[in-house]
């Protein structure tokens, strides 16, 4: 059955590119109501934005979602992982600014909240969008494709110059709390000199060496170091998860990325929804729900770095 939080729970913190406090609830909803944002520091327009591709603003640096007044949300994809590997389909989020907070770097912190909210089913069943034939989307050397599969796995391949990262790949089954365990804690990652150019850019304003990994050719400049030797190819599939939940629904299929991004996950999700009997909406039994993210989550899976 679908399902939605049990109670509110709070987050509190600093938006990566802004630089700015915000405050942000994940609140229960109805069955059928899907995810949403509400932007409560707006009030002169609508204020309310469906986490969903079409809302979905192409960006390279985070996942971007906008309505048709032009009141956006901006990097929610960490937030957005959490709920997806939580196994949350309804929600209201209220957030008084125009980003996510970055807390740690990682889905951590909101995985953790999410968990000790709890869940509540709903009078509704879960439905998913079976991918039905191969659907790609190519950019010069990066591409990302989504293939039928009878489960949900995402496979990732990146490759950077700087040593501490390299050349890194996994692919992994998103069942059985697998996103929770083996990927929330992983944070977000950037070179020094892309950290140096977003500033001069006036971008990651709220970045520091706590909330994101930060390496200079073989050296990781972050204090502690990585949690994870592939902790960066770890949190591009987090990212992914997170930019897939803007289907709609969940997904059983196979997404494979490399050197993918945002915005090319959100370009494939486009090119999936507009590619004629490339999918389909199914209805889950209790079988197919089993190999869910989010099915028989607890709190003892979550690394201990939340």
């Amino acid at each position: 059955m679908q399902t939605t939080v049990a109670s509110t729970v709070s987050f509190n913190g600093t938006g990566l590119h802004s630089g700015r406090p915000v405050r942000m609830k994940v609140q229960p909803a109805s069955a059928e109501y899907g995810i949403w944002f509400k932007r409560t520091d707006v009030e002169d327009r609508d204020n309310l934005i469906s986490v969903h591709w079409a809302s979905g603003v192409p960006s390279p640096l985070c996942t971007v979602i906008r309505n048709e007044a032009g009141v956006e949300v901006r990097t929610i994809e960490h937030i957005m992982a959490a709920l997806a590997g939580c196994g949350i389909h309804n929600a209201l989020i209220e957030i008084d600014g125009p980003e996510v907070p970055i807390m740690d770097g990682s889905a951590a912190r909101f995985v953790d909240g999410l968990i000790k909210a709890g869940q509540r089913e709903l009078a509704a069943p879960v439905r998913v969008i079976e991918v039905l034939k191969p659907v790609e989307y190519r950019d010069g050397e990066a591409w990302a494709r989504l293939e039928p599969s009878d489960g949900f796995q995402i496979d990732f391949h990146i490759s950077f110059p700087d040593a501490a990262i390299g050349t890194q790949e996994m692919s992994l089954d998103m069942s059985n709390g697998n996103f929770v365990r083996e990927l929330s804690d992983c944070r977000t990652f950037c070179r020094q000199a892309d950290v140096d150019a977003m500033h001069k850019a006036g971008l990651a304003l709220g970045g520091t060496y706590e909330n994101a990994v930060v390496v200079d050719g073989d050296q990781v400049l972050s204090p502690g170091g990585l949690r994870r030797d592939d902790e960066a190819v770890r949190h591009k599939m987090l990212d992914a998860l997170g930019d897939l939940a803007l289907a709609g629904a969940p997904l059983r299929a196979r997404y494979v990325g490399h050197r993918a991004g945002h915005a090319m996950t959100n370009k494939l999700l486009r090119t999936l929804f507009d590619t004629p009997g490339a999918w389909r909406l199914v209805e889950c039994d209790g079988q197919d729900a089993r190999k869910l993210p989010g099915v028989g989550v607890c709190r003892s899976d979550l690394p201990m770095t939340a």
